[in-house]
């Protein structure tokens, strides 16, 4: 798979191939993100990428055609 640069907030960024689950991405990047029910029903783990929201529990970096994704973390007091 091929290397994706992401754009993670405050301006840090790292290299992942495509196709890594986003939870371990994000952890190897030293962001925690939240998970719930680890299922993809509760919304817990939710992230923006590229303005697209998706669920980070079940979903995996995406190729890119540009080879950037930037990232912005949902910030909920609930979780």
């Amino acid at each position: 798979m091929k290397d994706v640069l992401i754009q993670w907030p405050h301006g840090q960024q790292t290299r992942c191939c495509a196709g890594k689950d986003w939870l371990q991405a994000a952890r190897e990047a030293g962001f925690s993100i939240p998970t719930g029910c680890l299922g993809g029903s509760c919304g817990a783990c939710e992230i923006d990428v590229n303005g697209k929201t998706i669920r980070a529990c079940i979903a995996t970096v995406p190729a890119s055609k540009s080879g950037e994704l930037t990232v912005e973390l949902a910030t909920d007091p609930y979780w």
